[in-house]
């Protein structure tokens, strides 16, 4: 049995605080715990929500019908009462106006003021939710005294008190067994596998919603010894992690697609001098500013070719937190064995939905070095852009070996790196750079499988839509239907063994995107003549999850 809350209201009214507590707490009396964010671009004013999921299994996506909702304005009614339950409880103030048996009036404003504090409102609903859950309220003080300053935390114990002896218990969830878990979100996975791969400059300008890996990564500068800075812009942030990285340490940068957008023309002259570097883009919906705090998979088409001129790259989407975290690691180490850019695709919807998963073993991360000594090369002729048989030279720290220069440009240059305007030389520097895109063939992870053995249809799709498409399978399983879904984290190179193996015999092949023009699907023909020959594409920034895919499915294919 799952459960589902929203919190609704106001920008500013503190719904993030409510939310975070309520999921730690949820999480730590040993439930799966599944939260996503539906918010404003604005700081104030405007209508926001937080929805979350709990329950004793394992969680990949939310779900529209609700158990509770807390509303802190007017606008949850409007917005969210056609979504509750029949046997559902609406918490709101005695001030909200709506008629229904499902409400619950609580005076939270009256006793905030009471207690001396009116931002603690929102804890007196919080109390409430749990008194309904019948969950005892341990781990309340150990939660909200890890939160805040003896005070602050004294007066939201009170306002949670207060609001959890005002109702009587409802529901009665199974008690939480789930062990060992960590309750993150894709941003802060991203950092963290950053961190683990053996970052050590990451360089950004803030752009929503890829500004959290920034401000994560920041609050643990001094105790992992990295640099992080904020840049004026997006064209000098990448131009700062490309210079790091040229001298030999761990870099990588961060945006969204306008910041991309930005970020071409170096994305190029990480190409063109073979300097190791990882991108990461937190997708949004376009064009322009668009819809800033909505999601979308639109920079797909984009991120495949971005920068004029060919170069190599590796293009990687990151499923849920725990594949951004052990996918970011290997990013890094991908783009320093071959020496080029590796970009890393995540999207508004799982940057900040925060979800329980198994704690990371970092025994699986390995930080995988190729930077050569003095030993390794002849010091009386080094030639940083050598042809060699694999197309990868040696790579030296400038300044390290005394005695040798290393040139590099933005030009086309020779194999020592001088300027060159010859034919042939052009012709064996690319050669020799885009050698790396059949070596990366052998690096390929195949994309993830749920269904039956022999589906009659397959549904593709790729990121974050990893959830609600295994929960749309597990659905349609059940129900009879010979179904199977392929979720792809690498997408470039295209890996195609399981690709072709399910796709042989299936009568539909459905390809699912958050997008118009259905990216992934037509690269997929570019690559292999595959054809999908269904499509549920979804654009209006709001994420696609498991029983809207499977509603869809119902009407369009089955």
């Amino acid at each position: 049995m799952k459960y589902n809350i929203l919190i609704g209201g106001s920008a500013g009214q503190g719904m993030d605080t409510i939310s975070s507590l309520l999921e730690k707490i949820l999480q730590r009396k040993g439930y799966y715990v599944f939260s996503n964010k539906d918010y404003m671009s604005r700081v104030r004013g405007g209508h926001n929500f937080i929805q979350i999921r709990f329950g004793n299994e394992p969680i990949y996506s939310y779900d529209d019908k609700l158990d509770i909702i807390i509303g802190l304005d007017q606008n949850s009614v409007e917005f969210h009462s056609k979504n509750l339950k029949k046997d559902g409880v609406f918490l709101c103030d005695d001030k909200i106006k709506w008629e229904d048996e499902r409400r619950i009036t609580i005076p939270m404003l009256k006793i905030a003021k009471e207690i001396g504090q009116a931002r603690v409102f929102g804890t007196v609903g919080m109390g409430a939710i749990i008194k309904l859950l019948s969950l005892d309220d341990s781990k309340i003080e150990e939660v909200f005294n890890e939160k805040w300053d003896e005070k602050i935390a004294n007066d939201n114990i009170e306002a949670f008190n207060k609001g959890y002896e005002y109702v009587d218990s409802k529901y009665k969830p199974k008690k939480g067994e789930a062990k060992d878990t960590l309750l993150i979100n894709g941003n802060q996975a991203i950092a963290l596998g950053a961190l683990a791969g053996g970052l050590s400059f990451y360089g950004a300008y803030p752009m929503t919603p890829s500004t959290s890996i920034m401000t994560y990564l920041s609050t643990k500068q001094n105790d992992a010894g990295i640099v992080v800075e904020q840049a004026e812009d997006e064209i000098a942030a990448i131009n700062m992690a490309i210079g790091a990285s040229f001298t030999g340490v761990r870099a990588m940068t961060g945006t969204s697609g306008g910041g991309f957008s930005l970020m071409t023309e170096a994305l190029g002259l990480a190409g063109i001098t073979e300097t190791p570097l990882v991108t990461v883009n937190v997708q949004r919906p376009g064009p322009a500013t668009g819809l800033p705090t909505r999601t979308e998979q639109s920079d797909l088409s984009f991120i495949l070719t971005a920068s004029h001129g060919e170069i190599p790259r590796m293009v990687l989407s990151v499923k849920n937190p725990e594949d951004a975290f052990y996918q970011t690691a290997r990013a890094l180490n991908i783009a320093d064995k071959y020496q080029m850019l590796v970009i890393i695709l995540n999207d508004q919807f799982l940057a900040d939905a925060n979800q329980t998963v198994n704690k990371f073993d970092f025994d699986k991360v390995t930080i995988e070095r190729h930077i050569s000594g003095e030993n390794d090369i002849n010091k009386d002729d080094y030639k940083r852009y050598e042809i060699t048989e694999n197309g990868l030279s040696k790579r030296i720290i400038p300044g390290k070996i005394e005695g040798v220069t290393v040139l590099a440009d933005s030009d086309e240059h020779d194999e020592y790196g001088h300027i060159t305007e010859e034919s042939e030389v052009r012709i064996s520097q690319m050669d020799k750079r885009m050698k790396r895109m059949e070596l990366l063939k052998d690096e390929l992870i195949e994309p993830d499988y749920f269904g039956v053995d022999d589906p009659e249809t397959l549904l593709i799709g790729w990121g974050s839509l990893y959830g609600g498409l295994r929960e749309a399978v597990e659905t349609l399983k059940d129900d009879g239907e010979k179904i199977g879904a392929l979720i792809f984290g690498d997408i470039y190179p295209l890996p195609t063994k399981l690709l072709e193996k399910y796709s042989k015999n299936a009568k539909n092949i459905v390809n699912v995107e958050q997008n118009f023009n259905g990216q992934l699907a037509k690269f997929i023909r570019q690559e292999t003549g595959i054809h999908c020959n269904k499509s549920i594409l979804k654009y209006d920034g709001r994420q696609l999850y498991g029983k809207e895919i499977v509603s869809k499915l119902q009407e369009e294919v089955l």
